[in-house]
């Protein structure tokens, strides 16, 4: 419920209200569950208010990916462009320790309904991929092209495929969603070790590094 009285609430705030209020419905009941009256209820707003800001409510969903997901990647951007860090420096430090935070996250709670209802909604799974998934891929690309092009790291598929660094993570959003209860698993540990693997594989060897 709102902490502050209506008539207190400034104009500014009542989009990112919205957009909380949504988040917490959704992530309670579902997209296809929630109703709009059920977000305008916790939000404190009436459904003519509400629409004046969002006009459907996959409006209100892309209203919750823009304030709960995307932000992480734009994190992800402003690190790997201000950062000093050589390429593996920067994947072991900040990169890693950004996926760990991401599975116990708000994103992740936006990823699972995604894999569970996203089939049915087309148009939000495209947003997804428009706006989260090929801009992190294209800043992911951008940091391994750069280890490959200071010979940190040989030419491999990983330049083509930067989703095998972001595997672990969708792994570890299924896993808690599904089999926490039943079996438990050190999800920090997991993408940890992926990306261990991973970064050993493109590493050169000390043949290659004499001929570079």
């Amino acid at each position: 419920m709102p902490t502050k009285p209506r008539f207190r609430r400034r104009k500014e705030d009542r989009p990112n209200e919205i957009t909380e209020a949504a988040f917490v419905e959704f992530s309670r009941k579902g997209y296809a569950a929630t109703r709009v009256t059920d977000v305008c209820k916790r939000a404190g707003v009436s459904k003519g208010l509400l629409y004046l800001y969002f006009k459907t409510k996959e409006d209100l969903f892309k209203s919750v990916i823009r304030n709960f997901v995307v932000p992480q990647v734009d994190a992800l951007k402003l690190a790997i462009e201000s950062s000093p860090l050589p390429a593996e420096a920067f994947l072991r430090g900040p990169f890693l320790k950004l996926m760990q935070e991401l599975v116990n996250s708000r994103a992740q709670t936006v990823i699972r309904l995604l894999i569970v209802e996203g089939p049915k909604h087309p148009d939000l799974t495209a947003y997804y991929c428009d706006h989260v998934i090929a801009e992190g891929s294209a800043v992911m690309q951008k940091l391994i092209n750069k280890g490959v092009a200071n010979r940190e790291f040989v030419p491999s598929a990983l330049q083509e495929f930067p989703q095998l660094l972001l595997g672990p993570v969708l792994i570890s959003v299924v896993w808690k969603s599904l089999f926490e209860r039943h079996r438990a698993l050190d999800t920090d540990a997991l993408i940890a070790a992926q990306l261990d693997l991973v970064l050993k594989a493109i590493k050169p060897t000390h043949a290659q590094e004499v001929t570079a």
